[in-house]
């Protein structure tokens, strides 16, 4: 058996849900991870088995087991790959034996029940709303550091919002559409209709048109950043495993030129370990299998619309490797430890 290198005294951390997709990458960085102990992986699906039989690419050795939350005493932190509504009871149960949780899920990423209600049904937890921290690391780092739950954001909003962020900052939108792609990855394991490998081939597919979940959370956060206006949001699905692009095209309170633009973000994200500002639009294999974000702006000339493409890797800086960035910043560890 593999073992895991770790320094003595490391936070011992377990993934919950390491039989997903997005669960067993997290499983995968932490094993490999200095600064945690990785002491076990829970599924609800594949017990009894290793999680390198599962996935034989990550070789996390370790036997799946179902989540016993009385095993958990002592464990300092977990991330929770459930789905929506199945988490949050879990997320419960792990506050409550005093680990810190990265959660995976939309059950915390919404600050007001209504809205998640709305979006997503009856709230399990609603009382451990408040105490959720929203997870895009390079916006709420800061909270991030003390945080006992800290809700992993959606992959399009991570793309998205990074993109947009210095805009919303500097009080540029009036109006925005994001056009967004993503590889059948993101469905996880179970495909259904549209995400079946007959379908997703050759193809390009269009879904959850003007009602994605993803949207209030853009525009929730958009809103923080100072640019309270309703997001025109529109996600494909594309035929690549893993990748994500979300293109985003705005509509500026007042002219911007080129170079005005190019210097906000800059300076926008020159001190950020994980956003890299490009000179030429970027695609998404230079991304791929790393927490990078890499951003392209420009302005039309035509139009006076200011044009930003946002590139990651839907699992890892969309999803897990994040998750670890995140756990990362609240263990006071060097942000990019175990993610370079």
């Amino acid at each position: 058996m593999a073992e895991q290198s770790f320094t003595a005294g490391s936070p011992r951390v377990i993934v919950a849900g390491a039989t997903g997709f997005a669960g067993a990458l997290a499983a995968h960085l932490l094993w490999r991870h200095p600064g945690f102990q990785l002491t076990g992986v829970t599924g609800r699906s594949e017990v009894g088995r290793s999680l390198e039989e599962v996935y034989p690419r990550y070789r996390v050795p370790l036997e799946i087991e179902a989540l016993d939350p009385s095993r958990v005493e002592g464990i300092d932190a977990a991330v929770v790959a459930y789905p929506h509504a199945a988490a949050a009871p879990t997320v419960a149960e792990l506050r409550a034996r005093g680990a810190r949780v990265v959660d995976l899920s939309a059950d915390f990423r919404l600050s007001t029940l209504e809205t998640y209600e709305q979006w997503y049904g009856k709230h399990p937890r609603p009382d451990l709303l408040a105490e959720a921290v929203y997870g895009l690391t390079e916006l709420h780092r800061e909270r991030i550091a003390g945080a006992s739950i800290v809700a992993n954001p959606g992959c399009y909003p991570t793309a998205s919002l990074l993109g947009l962020a210095p805009l919303a900052r500097a009080g540029l939108i009036a109006d925005v559409v994001i056009d967004a792609k993503q590889g059948v990855s993101g469905a996880g394991r179970a495909f259904d209709e549209t995400t079946h490998l007959s379908m997703a081939g050759e193809n390009i597919l269009p879904y959850k048109v003007a009602g994605h979940r993803h949207r209030p959370e853009i525009e929730e956060q958009l809103g923080l950043l100072g640019a309270e206006l309703p997001v025109q949001f529109q996600a494909h699905l594309v035929p690549l495993d893993q990748g994500e692009m979300a293109s985003c095209y705005v509509t500026p309170t007042h002219p911007v030129a080129a170079e005005e633009l190019r210097g906000l973000y800059t300076k926008a994200y020159a001190a950020e370990p994980f956003v890299e500002v490009v000179d030429v639009p970027p695609g998404v294999r230079e991304v791929r299998e790393t927490n990078f974000c890499r951003i392209f702006a420009t302005v039309d000339e035509h139009t006076g619309k200011l044009v930003v493409f946002a590139a990651i890797d839907n699992l890892w800086k969309g999803t897990s490797s994040q998750a670890v960035q995140n756990l990362n910043v609240m263990f006071g560890l060097p942000e990019t430890e175990g993610l370079t």
